[in-house]
């Protein structure tokens, strides 16, 4: 190759853009930028390194945004769940603070009959009468069948459910007589000869002192006594552990299970529920008692038409309910639904990340327990008020009864709290009559280890209302909460740093944030003492109550048009609206209750009830708490509602 040629040649390289220069090399300065012909190990190390760390870094933050989504992978994959072999087994391995805990579910009605005595166009009668008995843990989650419940109003509830007249005399008799009875039969009486007088008695005072000087002589090793609630081999001393001399109870209601996969996905708002059924009910029936929407309801018995073509389930049959929390949701949704018969699978159905219903395998196996159970998600347990909704409504109560209930305790509870596993209701009412119409009679709520108790009377002049074992009403002469809602608790009764002036001092009063212009109600019946502006409360009301009470509203936005000293108010009557004026950093009521110019908190203070059942009828009443109580441990008729 000539001169010229060698020449164009490089040229050409130098156009291309090929640079003649040393080859490279490794040896270039640690801790320097490496030029351009020099390689460093540690500098490629590191670009590496920064590559892989931020792609681990996107890859995590992918997996955590769709982790618990219904959207990112097919339904059975994103419902697959395995099960414990033995969901009833005890407890037997290491468990970490991630077990979801399960707990026997109760849910009974059953009627119960009891001979009653009734005047019928003035002669006395017997004759059966059937009563609805309901036994029931509370709902411990939101789902359809409260979706639609009027929003919790204190004032609202007082308005609609007032004491009323009737002229209804079906209340049941103070008078029962064996359950045996059959049909009608009139009673009459004959008055006893002047010359009787009836053999003596043993009175209770008498039977008090015998046992107790029997029991002085005697221990519980000897043979002379026996528990007749336990068996003859079992021993007091079974009945739970004795500390420091003290026999304590034991726990009911509470299983413990195996961990599983089911606390490891990381999503707290999934839990499955398995419920028998205790009598041959329809599909539609059962799904909507256990919260299924009737849209949901019609596209899982039409997804089920060619595997389960029958609208009805079995006695004994089971059902393995999932369920979840869809996004932009509050109610639960069932994720998958499986039926099972003398404990065989049928079918399964399950939710598409399209919102469909579609045949799905069977979820792993299981030893079913004896009792219904679920899961419980502790952290997210609805509130008393719509946990006692969901419940009636799974039992179908009228709404109006359930107002009524709710009524009774809204003085007493701060409803908006979240219940707790274990507590539970009670109710016995009315058969329904032609019109679907029934009355409650008896209501029993436990929360925690307190239970309240409430019985229906009917006073001569035909005034209905609800008593407790003292005679009292559950209505309270002051209401705790006094607008529209019961607003939301921003702050307390105590010591507190003051969010304006930044000083510890004594918070008087109760602060309930609401949105501006929400109705402001009277505690109670009283007088005005002022209605003015009043240095920091701003716009300020103070009412005059009896027995030494006066309540106080401030920050209010307006006091109620031609509100002024000396005016008389009611109970629930509009005084003013929420607003911010004064000191206040927020739209809120502060709410001061005193007694005797002493401030109280008037969430915790023991207020006196509005109404106490006069003197004459005390006898009357306790006749029929007692028949009461005891229809509540009546054995049920032969004839069994379902309940699901």
């Amino acid at each position: 190759m000539n001169a010229a040629q060698k020449n164009r040649d490089a040229a050409l390289l130098l156009t291309a853009g090929f640079e003649d220069a040393p080859a490279l090399t490794l040896n270039s300065t640690d801790g320097d930028i490496p030029d351009g012909r020099e390689l460093s190990f540690s500098w490629l190390a590191g670009i590496i390194m920064t590559a892989l760390t931020g792609l681990l870094l996107m890859g995590g933050a992918l997996y955590i945004s769709f982790l618990g989504q219904d959207s990112f992978s097919t339904a059975f994959a994103a419902l697959e769940i395995e099960q414990p072999h033995n969901i009833g087994a005890t407890l037997t391995k290491e468990k970490t603070n991630r077990v979801r805990p399960v707990a026997k579910t109760r849910s009974e009605n059953e009627i119960i009959e009891a001979a009653i005595r009734e005047n019928a166009e003035g002669r006395s009668m017997v004759k059966k009468q059937p009563f609805l008995r309901i036994r029931s843990t509370l709902a411990t989650a939101a789902t359809a069948l409260s979706s639609s419940i009027p929003a919790y109003d204190p004032v609202a509830l007082l308005a609609r459910t007032q004491s009323k007249k009737t002229n209804i005399t079906a209340n049941i008799s103070t008078n029962i007589y064996s359950a045996e009875v059959e049909g009608e039969i009139a009673v009459q009486t004959t008055p006893l000869p002047t010359g009787f007088v009836p053999s003596k008695a043993i009175s209770d005072k008498d039977a008090a002192n015998f046992m107790t000087a029997i029991y002085s002589d005697a221990s519980f090793d000897g043979e002379f006594f026996a528990l007749g609630y336990i068996s003859e081999e079992s021993d007091v001393r079974d009945l739970g552990k004795v500390e420091n001399n003290q026999i304590s109870g034991i726990a009911q209601n509470v299983s413990i299970f195996n961990k599983s996969r089911l606390s490891n996905d990381g999503n707290a708002s999934r839990y499955e529920r398995i419920i028998s059924v205790k009598q041959q009910d329809s599909l539609e029936n059962i799904f909507e008692k256990n919260g299924f929407s009737l849209t949901t309801t019609n596209i899982i018995i039409a997804s089920l038409r060619n595997v389960y073509p029958s609208k009805t389930l079995p006695q004994g049959a089971r059902l393995r309910i999932l369920f979840g929390t869809l996004a932009n949701s509050g109610n639960l949704t069932p994720f998958r639904m499986s039926i099972y018969i003398k404990d065989n699978h049928v079918a399964t159905v399950a939710l598409t990340d399209s919102g469909r219903y579609v045949l799905g395998i069977a979820p792993p196996a299981i030893d079913f327990p004896d009792e219904d159970i679920e899961e419980i998600n502790v952290s997210n347990l609805p509130s008393i008020y719509r946990s006692i909704w969901e419940t009636a409504r799974k039992h179908d109560i009228p709404d109006n009864i359930t107002d009524r209930i709710i009524a009774m305790f809204a003085y007493d509870l701060d409803l908006t709290k979240p219940i707790s596993v274990g507590d539970s209701i009670e109710m016995l009412l009315t058969v329904p009559n032609e019109l679907k119409e029934q009355d409650l009679l008896h209501i029993s709520l436990k929360l925690g280890s307190s239970t309240r108790k409430f019985y229906r009377y009917t006073t001569e002049n035909g005034e209905v209302d609800f008593y407790d074992i003292e005679g009292q009403t559950g209505k309270q002469f002051l209401q705790r909460r006094p607008l529209k809602g019961g607003g939301n608790l921003r702050s307390r009764f105590g010591y507190r740093i003051h969010p304006i002036t930044r000083r510890s001092k004594l918070h008087t009063g109760t602060d309930l944030a609401a949105p501006y212009g929400t109705p402001v109600y009277a505690s109670g019946d009283g007088v005005v003492d002022m209605a003015q502006w009043f240095s920091g409360y701003g716009r300020y009301v103070k009412l005059k109550h009896v027995n030494g009470f006066t309540t106080a509203y401030a920050h209010m936005s307006r006091i109620a048009k031609g509100l002024s000293p000396g005016d008389r108010v009611r109970q629930g009557q509009i005084i003013g609206y929420v607003g911010s004026t004064g000191l206040s950093t927020g739209n809120h009521l502060h709410f001061e209750m005193r007694i005797n110019n002493r401030p109280v908190d008037a969430l915790s203070v023991k207020l006196p009830r509005d109404k106490i059942l006069p003197q004459q009828y005390q006898r009357q009443f306790e006749n029929s708490i007692a028949q009461i109580n005891e229809l509540m441990l009546r054995d049920p008729a032969p004839i069994n509602v379902a309940s699901n």
